[in-house]
């Protein structure tokens, strides 16, 4: 059965709000419908130097740990390509038949549209998995 789990620094520095709103995500999309690894958005935003920050949860329906390294993500919003970024995190491992929200900050060099409208989706290059 799928579990939560929150990596250290989130269970020290969650809000209640925002970890009600992580549970209700996670409550209705746990199922994996025959994928291996989901990325369901929780939110993007946009810091105050120029980077896009792309919170998901992290959904990993396999049997093996889960790690990003030299791991290609993109960030899409209607069909158009906003982001993409190459990221390595040490210490995002995501257990087997687990869930873990994280944020993936791509720097701004990485940015191929300068702005966000919302509503987008964070892919992921599976040969890398």
């Amino acid at each position: 059965m799928q579990k939560l789990q929150f990596e250290a620094s989130w269970e020290q520095a969650i809000a209640i709000k925002d970890r009600e709103l992580i549970t209700d995500i996670f409550q209705n999309s746990k199922v994996g419908d025959g994928q291996s690894i989901r990325l369901e958005p929780i939110w993007e935003a946009m810091n105050y130097k120029g980077e896009i920050l792309i919170t998901v949860l992290i959904h990993n329906f396999t049997d093996t740990e889960l790690t990003f390294q030299n791991q290609k993500l993109t960030y899409i919003e209607k069909e158009s390509i906003i982001a993409e970024h190459i990221f390595t995190v040490p210490k995002l491992i995501i257990k087997p038949i687990s869930s873990t929200p994280w944020t993936f900050i791509f720097p701004i060099e990485s940015l191929i549209r300068k702005e966000i409208c919302g509503n987008g989706q964070l892919e992921m290059e599976t040969k890398h998995l």
